[in-house]
């Protein structure tokens, strides 16, 4: 593009647009969370910012949603490992291989670029073996190159590293490779941090551009905010890779790699607006980004037949079932049954929900015939006759006046959510049927993102920082240890004296602690959701990009719980209960003596067993086997099913205090 463009004095206005971005889902290399880069998008009134994070899109709907919500044009993209295969593998040299990839910056244009970027993340995952590191082949960017601008990298790139290892025919091979797959579409990137690879490189790059007549594009790529926190970063590297901050043959990056400002960008490239101007040339070309989407999307349970006239048909017939086995609760009718159910086969209709408890239903059925123990059912779905009905649970919600607006409640719109435990040993066997009703390339498991908490991170530090173990060992114990409401270091050091004691006395102490605080929350790695499984009607990867988590074959979403849901999807908890796994054994030894139980049909007056709870004999018994629980059930001597419901619900902060109330009304 020539600086006497139309849009000239557009561009000058503008300056610069950041293409070159990772945020902190480019894991243990990236030190900026994504509400980080928008307030420092928006504190220098950037128009645009492009999200390039290593391999994946893990942050791109986040990105896209938070980025809008600034005011700001968001641009998806990602840097992709690209193979070209042009490498020999001789003996005594295995990584030589590697010497083939390089880093392109690959931005999305319009919706087919980002469905490109989202097959060619998920190829990149789903077709690498697991002991290798993701990336892609040149020929499967080939194939998914519509709707895309390529950047070509910068030092890591596939063109940088060949100049600088004196090899110049190959990276015009390479080149010529590039611009044949991204026609009008390919720049040729400039990084200016002062790094000996940029320097030696930067004039070839010149002359190639030039010679094959491709624009010029400036970047950055920051990986943290200033240069204030280029300490703790330098940490963050070190902790990845398992090395000391004091080790000099590590990987590095120095202070240049903040997120700098557009007018010292302006600065920095001054001698080539081209390659300024081109940055919002590129900006104005994405033109697309991705969308939360209100309506979630389901499988189809039947093939045309209406999925709310099925529903109503399975569920009075299995309503009927339950008639012939329990009958009707004390004081009801069948026909007050009857109209309760009507009423929420009404909602479920009204809320398009039919087809979920549909799929639930079946998956639960055929664990059921395949002699899998299936929890009796809990959370609010316990509230739902329908439920109830299909035998998705087994509580009468009659039986305990249960509300089913709890669980499904038209002026409050949420998914439905059942909570389903299954025997933790077959869990897997329910999961492969519903891969074979569905397809396998329909159904995944959801991402989740391991953070540096404050006691991990402090040992994280410490250990690269080379401090004694037990000298951290002790500071760290000094840091309150709660689980569900995790306490921040920054808090911690508040409320303890003896790490601000310690802080001030040595300082290599004070320098971890400030270090572990700037690097507190960020991702540390990517695993699976304990109980999430997701179901599409069509491939997935139309939807969401796959990761694969190298336990498991599995494919599992690359956003997380929160963002997947938004993304369309929706969430199906199979859950693992070892207790189940137990309850069955228990059964089948009984078996052996004879002894004969149905866990569904144990009556819930049972004397001795009330006795036996009122001598708090409960070690073992779920919920009721603490301490101060067991103290509280021999305070209340249990004799009857709803003592142990109002304990249950009395037994937290704040109701507790009840307790003693309770056990003073209930024995007069």
């Amino acid at each position: 593009m020539s600086a006497q463009s139309p849009n000239a004095a557009l561009y000058d206005t503008i300056g610069f647009v950041h293409l070159h971005v990772h945020s902190s889902f480019s894991l243990l290399e990236g030190a900026l969370p994504i509400d980080r880069l928008a307030k420092l998008a928006k504190a220098d009134a950037m128009p645009a910012l492009a999200l390039s994070d290593t391999n994946n899109l893990f942050g791109a709907l986040e990105f896209s949603e938070k980025l809008t919500e600034s005011g700001i044009q968001p641009i998806i993209g990602l840097q992709m490992s690209v193979d070209f295969a042009d490498q020999q593998v001789l003996p005594g040299r295995p990584n030589a291989g590697r010497e083939a990839r390089g880093n392109l910056v690959l931005l999305a244009m319009n919706a087919l670029g980002y469905h490109n970027l989202m097959r060619l993340t998920s190829a990149a995952f789903m077709e690498t073996q697991a002991s290798d590191e993701p990336h892609i082949s040149l020929d499967r960017l080939r194939k998914g190159s519509d709707g895309l601008i390529a950047l070509t990298g910068g030092p890591d790139g596939p063109i940088n590293r060949p100049l600088v290892a004196g090899q110049a025919d190959l990276a015009v091979k390479r080149l010529l490779a590039l611009q044949a797959i991204f026609a009008g579409r390919l720049y040729v990137e400039l990084q200016r941090h002062g790094e000996a690879a940029e320097l030696a490189s930067e004039a070839q790059l010149l002359s190639l551009a030039y010679a094959r007549g491709l624009p010029l594009v400036a970047s950055n790529e920051p990986v943290f905010a200033a240069k204030d926190d280029h300490e703790a970063h330098d940490a963050l590297i070190a902790i990845a890779e398992g090395r000391v901050v004091s080790d000099d043959e590590r990987r590095k990056v120095n202070r240049e790699h903040g997120f700098k400002t557009r007018a010292e960008m302006q600065k920095l490239f001054k001698d080539l607006p081209e390659a300024l101007h081109n940055t919002v040339e590129i900006a104005m070309r994405c033109s697309y980004r991705p969308k939360v989407l209100k309506t979630p999307i389901l499988p189809r349970y039947t093939a045309g037949e209406d999925e709310a006239e099925v529903l109503k048909r399975q569920a009075h017939a299995g309503l009927s079932e339950r008639f012939q086995q329990h009958g009707p609760t004390s004081g009801m009718t069948e026909q007050d049954y009857c109209d309760r159910l009507d009423f929420e086969l009404s909602v479920i209709a009204g809320m398009n929900f039919p087809g979920y408890f549909l799929i639930v239903a079946d998956f639960i059925g055929w664990a059921k015939n395949e002699g899998i123990p299936v929890g009796p059912g809990r959370g609010s779905g316990a509230g739902s006759l329908v439920a109830y009905a299909l035998k998705i649970t087994d509580l009468d919600p009659l039986r305990f006046n249960l509300l089913f607006e709890r669980f499904l409640n038209p002026d409050r719109v949420s998914m439905p959510d059942f909570d389903i435990d299954f025997c933790q040993d077959r869990r897997g066997e329910v999961i492969s049927y519903v891969q074979r009703r569905y397809g396998h390339d329909r159904v995944a498991q959801i991402i989740t993102f391991g953070s540096l908490q404050a006691r991990g991170v402090m040992r994280d530090v410490g250990r690269v920082l080379e401090m004694p173990y037990g000298q951290v060992d002790k500071l760290t114990k000094l840091v309150p240890q709660n689980p569900a409401n995790p306490v921040t270091l920054e808090k911690a050091i508040a409320e303890e004296a003896r790490l601000r004691d310690a802080a001030i006395e040595d300082p290599t102490v004070g320098r971890m602690l400030e270090i572990a605080k700037k690097l507190e929350g960020l991702y540390r790695h990517a695993s699976t959701h304990a109980a999430g499984i997701v179901i599409s009607d069509r491939p997935l990867e139309e939807m969401v990009p796959l990761y694969r988590d190298p336990k498991s074959d599995m494919p599992v979403t690359q956003f997380n719980m929160k963002w997947v849901e938004k993304a369309g999807l929706v969430k199906f908890d199979f859950l693992g209960l070892k207790t189940l796994s137990v309850l069955e054994m228990a059964v089948k030894l009984l078996a052996k003596r004879a002894i004969s139980i149905d866990l569904l049909k144990i009556p819930l007056d049972d004397a001795k067993t009330y006795a036996m709870l009122s001598r708090a004999e409960t070690i073992g018994v779920f919920q009721l086997e603490s301490g101060g629980m067991r103290r509280a059930l021999a305070d209340m001597k249990p004799d009857r099913f709803e003592d142990i419901i109002a304990l249950v619900a009395l037994y937290r902060p704040g109701p507790m205090a009840n307790i003693p109330v309770y056990c003073d009304c209930k024995h007069k």
